[in-house]
């Protein structure tokens, strides 16, 4: 198991960097980077992301996080509540429900593009994509992943990805291999100074 404060010390030194932020050193290259995780470690990552936007902030760096699960919760409830969505899972089963879901949360039409208003709304040098293991398999990290490039391109990204990535593919939850490429790098790999 990853030291999840060592993990989070080194995160907070690299955001940090003035040539981070300003997305030098890209090669132009768009400023999305991947920091992977061990699935087993998600509570504690999710209090190390807590803390890490608390020690940014404190050095006047501001953070927006888009976790995905929060922003489904979101939606389904303006849609008609999440009790809805169950209703269409125990009368019409498993697949009905989950072609519901995802119609209901059109990537497209809807998910980025209340993604896209949170990201507006914002003036954050940083973006955390977070709760990508939350919301599998109706939403696909992937599909977020490919269409957040084109909408997050103000400030780098940061994406916690529940799995391991090797600077070309991804494997949520170190099981389940993505065939996809990504214009992604590992946040791991870059030295702080």
């Amino acid at each position: 198991m990853e030291d999840l404060s060592q993990k989070f010390n080194r995160l907070y030194k690299v955001i940090s960097m003035g040539s981070f932020l300003s997305k030098e050193s890209l090669g132009g290259e768009i400023p999305f980077f991947i920091s992977p995780y061990d699935a087993e470690q998600e509570l504690g990552v999710r209090d190390g992301i807590k803390m890490l936007k608390n020690k940014l902030s404190t050095a006047g760096i501001s953070v927006l996080e888009v976790n995905l699960y929060d922003t489904v919760s979101e939606i389904l409830e303006e849609k008609g509540g999440m009790e809805r969505m169950f209703r269409v899972e125990k009368a019409r089963g498993k697949e009905k429900f989950l072609k519901a879901l995802q119609s209901t949360l059109n990537i497209h039409e809807v998910l980025m593009p209340r993604i896209a208003g949170k990201i507006e709304e914002s003036d954050a040098q940083v973006y955390f994509l977070t709760g990508v293991g939350l919301v599998f398999p109706f939403i696909r990290s992937h599909n977020v992943l490919n269409n957040l490039q084109s909408i997050a391109k103000e400030a780098p990204t940061v994406c916690f990805f529940p799995g391991k990535y090797d600077g070309i593919s991804l494997n949520l939850f170190g099981k389940l291999k993505d065939d996809n490429y990504y214009r992604a790098f590992n946040i791991e790999k870059i030295q702080p100074k």
